[in-house]
């Protein structure tokens, strides 16, 4: 299995229960938290970074001890530690787009801010940067003491079950409430945490009248709607975040897994609420939880739902257990001829089969039922790919960006026909989608082939950090030793990629295979 190599771990904390023991977690329930991390393995000695340059191991550990002392809000530590991982870290705009995000979050504004600056590709960075402002940023910039002591209280509420007594210390400094935008959104975080809701609206409501901007407010709030007496409210905030530009795809992937969590509070009935749930736990990756509660769905109604089955399908699908995928296919498809998952899943099943002519079938099926996506469009153009009808696909990819400002797959595609938007076209994909590990690649090999080496490096490096494990950087890092006349390590690079991928040709060449 491939290992992605992030800046974080998230925590996935993983409920061993059986689907029917599903409906007792209902009141434990809350938004996964996207800060939440592995704690440090017992076998890694904790010790505070140094100032020397990492690399990416170094990042993913350094970064865990110094998330370990956010939770256990010896928040001052954190933040030298996180400043120092910045700074120290070897230069590569992911690493600071990551962090720059992954600060904003915990409230580490300033450290946000720091690794902006440190970005040097802004055509690449442009998208996440202004998403990450327009998500998190409050309308002031706080002093370094302040954000420091908000964050030591944002710690208190989320990781260490103190939420009323950290709540309780804020709400007594007024004047940093009348000042801050996102003391009071902490304040309305701590109130929610700790069941005081009207209070939580009460501070969420003055969070959002001092920036009417920040989504994140705007997110609280729906939360807060959700525990209230008019639940259905909250769809309208939901419906106001899906109108927002937020191209980046991981922020457009917030706000999907926003909704299905508020449809989940919002339902009344136990069946519509577990589906919800599955749905809401596949948006944040945590695949097995929801399949285990798509399973409890099932075990609440008599008769067979097309729906759940259908979502069961593509989180099979996700977790490469293909006949599962297969099997749960099928039982929508007998029960809903036109629900678009359960035909994209089955178009899928039979793309990976190389059964492109029947594929092609599902997909324009899919493509007619689902308007407000480009999926179908992208996965008929893939199939006329693999069909050599490339003029066909390519019209196919041209038009879906006609329509779709955030389609980063057809920018990807259209850069590998048309020179003349080639860099243009493949930076504009990643800028949407940061870990696109294939934009990266293909940016690297047309540095390599306008022998641009030290610019190649450093979006092959990237790919690298993303996942190591590619047989196509082996290749590229081939050629680079290659043009620097050092066959042997060129060789080895070869050698690598074809262990990765035995029937890659361009390696084969290479070594005269």
């Amino acid at each position: 299995m491939k290992k992605l190599l992030q800046l974080t771990a998230i925590l996935i904390l993983i409920v061993n229960c059986n689907p029917s023991c599903a409906v007792d977690l209902y009141d434990q329930i809350e938004p996964v938290n996207p800060t939440e991390v592995r704690t440090t393995p017992q076998n890694l000695i904790i010790a505070a970074p140094k100032r020397a340059t990492l690399m990416h191991n170094d990042v993913h550990n350094h970064y865990t001890i110094a998330f370990d002392r956010f939770m256990q809000c010896n928040v001052k530590s954190a933040y030298m530690n996180f400043k120092i991982l910045i700074e120290s870290v070897v230069p590569n705009d992911y690493s600071y787009m990551q962090m720059a995000e992954k600060m904003a979050d915990i409230g580490l504004f300033n450290l946000s801010d720091l690794a902006i600056s440190k970005i040097s590709d802004k055509d690449i960075s442009y998208i996440i940067i202004d998403d990450v402002k327009r998500y998190y940023f409050p309308s002031k910039k706080l002093k370094r003491e302040d954000e420091v002591y908000l964050a030591e209280v944002y710690s208190n509420i989320i990781f260490n079950d103190q939420s009323r007594e950290a709540t309780g210390e804020l709400v007594k400094n007024a004047s940093l409430l009348a000042e801050s935008d996102y003391a009071n959104y902490v304040a309305a975080l701590g109130n929610l945490k700790s069941g005081s809701i009207p209070d939580a609206e009460k501070y969420i409501d003055a969070a959002i009248n001092m920036n009417s901007q920040n989504l994140n407010y705007k997110k609280l709030k729906a939360e807060i709607l959700a525990q209230g007496k008019k639940p259905q409210n909250a769809l309208r905030i939901v419906e106001y975040m899906k109108q927002q530009k937020l191209y980046s795809s991981n922020f457009s992937t917030k706000v999907s897994s926003l909704e299905q969590y508020i449809l989940y509070k919002t339902k009344k009935n136990e069946f519509q609420k577990m589906y919800h749930l599955g749905y809401y736990y596949y948006y944040e990756n945590e695949l097995g939880k929801s399949i285990r509660t798509l399973q409890g769905a099932l075990s609440t109604k008599k008769k067979m739902n097309a729906d759940v089955y259908a979502l069961m399908s593509r989180v099979y699908f996700d977790m490469n257990e293909f006949e599962k995928a297969q099997d749960s296919a099928l039982k929508a498809y007998k029960l809903d001829t036109e629900n678009p998952i359960t035909l994209l899943v089955l178009g899928d099943l039979d793309y990976r089969a190389k059964n492109y002519k029947k594929a092609l079938t599902y997909y324009k099926d899919a493509q007619a039922k689902e308007k407000n996506s480009s999926l179908p469009s992208i996965k008929v153009a893939q199939t006329y790919q693999m069909l050599e009808k490339e003029k066909k696909a390519l019209e196919i990819y041209d038009k879906i960006l006609k329509t779709f400002a955030d389609s980063y797959f057809a920018y990807y595609q259209v850069a590998l026909k048309d020179k003349a938007k080639e860099i243009a076209y493949l930076k504009k994909s990643i800028a949407i989608n940061i870990a696109f590990k294939d934009g990266w690649i293909d940016l690297g090999r047309v540095e390599l082939e306008r022998h641009n080496i030290d610019q190649a490096k450093k979006y092959l490096a990237v790919a690298y950090y993303i996942d190591e494990n590619d047989f196509r950087y082996y290749y590229y890092q081939g050629l680079i030793f290659k043009t620097q006349g050092l066959k042997e390590d060129a060789n080895h690079n070869f050698k690598k990629s074809l262990l990765l991928n035995p029937d890659y040709e361009p390696a084969k060449k290479e070594l005269s295979m």
